[in-house]
């Protein structure tokens, strides 16, 4: 049976009765946050409030129940000591959370301002902006516990030009990498082709390297520096649509009028196609030159991407082949000399 005294017993029943208070009026206020502000949010053309919203979800709990803490404090007999212990914690938890609060708010931030609207991957923003942020909290705490940081911050200063020429490479990579998202001439989804000659679908940017999907389906990993370095093919700029020209020899006997009907003929068939082709353009043929073996023309063709010229070259030349052995249009034959010498 419980036998303390009765103002122990009532400051037992303050202290659960705060803590409890702080806890349901934390939900309480979240719930709030979560429907009536939220719905208000919406209603606003401006995308901060509603990032600023779902960005405290959780944290309006926390910080209620550590205010609930402070709270009891002032009901707990404590030595002075343990009492500083406690509140000093107790700030260092606030500036904690609030901390972990600014780096949601700010991946949601990012995301929102430079992804979704721009269009330029986060991956390396968002990974800047978290070290930022909590090498900051970090610094904020040491001042909130009397630590001097003004030592500190001239030895990360000095440490960090030593870092700087220790760190070279992997600096220049992270620079080059902020250049190719913000010019943005090269982007995730582009498909590109660098003078060394890898190609490939651009998968992702980070600080370090750009990470490209041949068509083989295998990952080639570039230095950032290295590619900002390179003459680099962009296929999808300025836009998708690209020219193919195909280049086709006949024999110097053929009916080039023939030819030219016949081949532009194929050529709308193939172009025809809606998923790899531009059906409204008018294909044609330019004569180039008279070769060794005969006369070689191009086919002008257009298709919606890069990766588009592999099935449009095999369907046209399955086809060309086939209406020119109909048509009797002949390719050249290579002339041969053949040396016969009597024994």
């Amino acid at each position: 049976m419980w036998t303390g005294e009765p103002q122990t017993i009532i400051k037992v029943l303050i202290v659960a009765g705060v803590a409890a208070a702080s806890i349901l009026l934390g939900f309480l206020f979240q719930k709030i946050l979560s429907t009536r502000l939220h719905r208000a949010a919406r209603k606003t053309s401006i995308l901060w409030d509603d990032l600023l919203i779902e960005s405290l979800h959780g944290f309006i709990v926390v910080w209620m129940f550590l205010v609930g803490l402070a709270v009891i404090l002032k009901f707990v007999p404590l030595r002075p000591e343990y009492l500083k212990i406690l509140e000093r914690t107790i700030g260092v938890l606030g500036i904690f959370s609030a901390v972990l609060f600014a780096v949601r708010f700010a991946r949601k931030a990012i995301h929102a301002y430079v992804d979704r609207i721009t269009g330029v991957p986060t991956s390396i923003f968002r990974n800047f902006a978290v070290v930022v942020i909590y090498l900051l909290g970090f610094l904020i705490i040491l001042d909130y516990l009397g630590v001097s940081i003004t030592p500190l911050i001239t030895a990360l200063g000095v440490g960090g030009l030593a870092v700087a020429l220790a760190l070279q490479d992997t600096l220049s990579n992270l620079f080059s990498g902020l250049n190719i998202l913000m010019t943005k001439q090269v982007r995730p989804g582009d498909f590109v082709r660098v003078e060394t000659g890898q190609e490939g679908t651009v998968s992702d940017i980070t600080w370090r390297n750009t990470t490209i999907r041949g068509l083989d389906n295998n990952l080639i990993v570039i230095p950032n520096s290295k590619l900002g370095q390179s003459i680099v093919t962009n296929t999808h700029l300025p836009e998708k649509e690209m020219t193919l020209f195909f280049p086709v020899t006949v024999g110097f006997d053929n009916d080039l009028r023939a030819v030219e009907r016949v081949t532009v003929e194929v050529a709308r068939e193939v172009l025809a196609d809606p998923e790899r082709g531009v059906p409204g353009f008018e294909p044609y043929i330019r004569y180039a030159a008279y070769t060794e073996l005969g006369v070689q023309f191009n086919v002008v063709l257009r298709i919606r991407e890069y990766t588009d010229q592999y099935p449009i070259k095999h369907a046209f030349f399955m086809r060309l082949h086939e209406r020119f052995r109909q048509e009797g249009i002949r390719f050249p034959v290579p002339a041969r000399n053949v040396r016969l010498e009597k024994e």
